[in-house]
């Protein structure tokens, strides 16, 4: 079997996962829940439960625990772009090919979903005490996962990206916000797969470098197919970065060197992957196929 239809066997094995913890749509709230499910279901490239699967399996783990964690980074990655795509935020009304949340629901509602995500991530991922004894790992992993999401996180990431919108920004400014908004939901990802199968500290150490150098990557990749894409090869509107005055890695350091440096720091990732004494060579070509996405 290819890497192809391994990524897609890999896809639906996620997807199936995420719908065993979507809410049914019924009671006097299913207007919201509807939202909800509609927003997380949009499909995508499940890249951040991905990583934290084959993570997981880096070190050797075999058990169902890490499903519910699975489950909760998707909801958590999907409430965020949620509110990004709010007229507050980027005011964008395409997201992964069809109508954002906001442009179907209103911005009430969008606003009301993108919350009940996030509520219903950390529901999702607590039920791994139902399903594991390891109490420990699941508490660190919880934390893991509350952090990087939150202010000292994504969150952070973002309100720095907000307070400089249409300002000019140096280098250090906008790795700080790449390195929060973007890679903190990867390196998330990839610790809590990391920590759930038992790995040792030191090794979580490195699997945190690993996926920061995957999570500022993938955001200079988006940087480049937002200038380079098409609608309707993106899913989503393209030159929304200039439309919207926002300073890139494209606007800093130009598109050229923008090519060259995803695939330096793709490849620093891959080599800091391969020396660790485990091995796992889908996750190897996952990382890989990150800067070669159309996407």
């Amino acid at each position: 079997m290819n890497f192809k239809e391994e990524l897609i066997n890999h896809v639906d094995e996620i997807e199936a996962i995420i719908k065993q913890y979507l809410p049914h749509e019924a009671g006097f709230q299913k207007t919201v829940l509807g939202a909800m499910n509609y927003s997380i279901l949009a499909g995508g490239k499940r890249i951040r439960p991905m990583l934290m699967q084959e993570t997981y399996r880096l070190f050797g783990g075999k058990e169902d625990v890490i499903k519910p964690f699975m489950a909760a980074i998707e909801m958590i990655h999907t409430y965020s772009l949620v509110h990004d795509d709010l007229p507050a935020m980027d005011n964008d009304e395409y997201r992964r090919g069809r109508k954002t949340t906001h442009a179907i629901y209103g911005e009430a509602m969008g606003i009301l979903a993108g919350d009940g995500l996030l509520n219903l991530a950390f529901e999702t991922a607590a039920r791994a005490f139902d399903i594991s004894i390891e109490y420990e790992r699941i508490a660190r992993a919880l934390r893991l996962l509350s952090v990087k999401a939150g202010a000292f996180g994504m969150i952070g990431g973002q309100s720095v990206d907000i307070e400089n919108d249409g300002k000019q920004i140096e280098r250090d400014t906008l790795d700080f916000i790449y390195r929060l908004k973007t890679g903190a939901l990867i390196e998330a990802s990839m610790m809590i797969g990391a920590v759930l199968a038992g790995a040792s500290q030191e090794d979580i150490g490195k699997v945190e470098k690993i996926a920061e150098n995957v999570g500022l990557a993938f955001q200079i990749q988006d940087d480049i197919l937002d200038v380079t894409s098409t609608l309707e090869v993106l899913g989503k509107p393209i030159h929304s970065d200039e439309k919207n005055h926002k300073i890139t890695y494209v606007t800093i350091e130009g598109l050229d060197k923008a090519k060259e440096d995803v695939e330096k720091i793709t490849n620093n990732a891959r080599d800091l992957l391969n020396g660790l004494n485990f091995e796992n060579m889908f996750l190897d070509k996952l990382i890989e196929m990150l800067i070669t996405r159309e996407k």
